[in-house]
């Protein structure tokens, strides 16, 4: 689907930290990631962190979230979303998407925040999902925010390298989180960073994030923290994936085109999300089946690519349809649904070789074909 794409670059980089000795977390390395990382977002502060769902987690502690409070989320998302809100002690409310992006719909939001205020009901943060690559609609969630004194938390795992409104994704939200796991867009293996102008949770984070360790000689907590900081070798090699990240989305963006060319002609068949993409990262490219009009579905056109061992998967399984989070509220209006039966994400990374695009391809015309005679 989209496996990392790394060189002789990303193996100087770490071999460079490895013979520093600097081989323990935290290290020059990731100093200057998270320095790298801030200059590029346009951001005061980066925290390096050990995974993206690490990063969520704290940005919510450290905007205070807790026990008995609400924090409102897209249902169209990964579990790690939902799974860091409730790890705060928290309760997901789960927010349906606009069927043309599978972000957020902010009108659904804006019901949301109307119904909860008049049931006394304290909604802490809104932590919206930029769905593979595409950021959510900012300029309307952040005014919705703003007049109700609510943080918002931008869940931007998938965007790294997308912009909104010439912005870059990371740099809209009181705060953002960034992955960097195996199959994003860059990798440091396993890896998060929180980007925020506000000192204070810069400082609240990286002070959690080291086990609360107080400043002094010997070991001191006076409250629970956690082991989440990135090591200096992961952040050298996301120092050198960094560098070469507009190159690997271009990348992903020349096989966007490649599919988009190939369904052209096909009816009741588009590129998700595909309209207005402009400023989207391509992570991963997904089409859409109306199989009425196809003739076919998604399900089986999986079929077919997975007997000629080409992966795919369908787009993310909404949190409000998982057992684990159907007891929890939510407004949902079944955009998410039909995008979870008619949806497939189709192998996108930049590490593909033209020849594997070419096999893909195939065996999309041969099912292709095949469905019309």
């Amino acid at each position: 689907m989209s496996s990392p794409d790394v060189g002789a670059l990303e193996e100087r980089y770490i071999l460079e930290a490895l013979r520093s000795g600097w081989i323990a977390p935290l290290g020059p390395d990731v100093d200057g990631f998270e320095t790298d990382m801030a200059e590029r977002i346009g951001r005061k502060h980066a925290v390096a962190l050990s995974s993206g769902t690490a990063a969520l987690h704290l940005a919510l502690l450290a905007r205070g979230v807790g026990p008995g409070d609400l924090v409102l989320t897209s249902t169209m998302t990964f579990a790690a979303t939902a799974n860091a809100i409730v790890y705060s002690g928290a309760e997901p409310y789960f927010i349906d998407c606009l069927p043309e992006t599978g972000n957020m719909d902010p009108a659904l939001l804006s019901e949301s925040l109307q119904e909860l205020e008049q049931t006394g009901a304290r909604v802490a943060a809104i932590m919206p999902v930029d769905l593979l690559g595409k950021a959510v609609d900012y300029r309307t969630i952040q005014v919705l925010a703003g007049e109700a004194g609510i943080p918002v938390i931008a869940d931007a795992a998938e965007s790294l390298g997308a912009s909104y409104m010439g912005r870059p994704t990371g740099s809209w939200g009181d705060d953002a989180v960034f992955s960097f796991n195996g199959n994003k867009v860059m990798t440091t293996s396993g890896g998060g960073m929180l980007m925020t102008d506000d000192e204070a949770v810069a400082s609240k984070v990286r002070y959690l994030a080291t086990q609360a360790r107080q400043p002094t000689l010997h070991y001191e907590h006076t409250e629970i923290g956690f082991n989440y900081r990135l090591s200096n070798l992961l952040a050298a090699l996301g120092r050198a994936q960094l560098s070469r990240l507009d190159d690997m989305i271009e990348r992903r963006r020349q096989i966007r085109e490649h599919y988009r060319e190939l369904f052209a002609a096909v009816p009741g068949v588009e590129i998700f999300g595909g309209a207005n993409d402009a400023e989207d990262n391509c992570w991963l490219t997904s089409v859409v089946v109306n199989e009425s009009e196809a003739g076919w579905s998604a399900k089986q056109l999986s079929e077919a690519l997975g007997d000629v061992n080409v992966e795919t998967r369908p787009l993310w399984k909404p949190m409000h349809l998982q057992p684990v989070f159907q007891q929890h509220r939510r407004r949902v209006n079944g955009s998410s649904d039909r995008l979870f039966e008619s949806g497939l994400t189709l192998p996108s990374g930049s590490a593909m070789k033209e020849q594997e695009m070419s096999r893909v391809v195939q065996a999309i015309e041969r099912f292709l074909t095949a469905r019309m005679n």
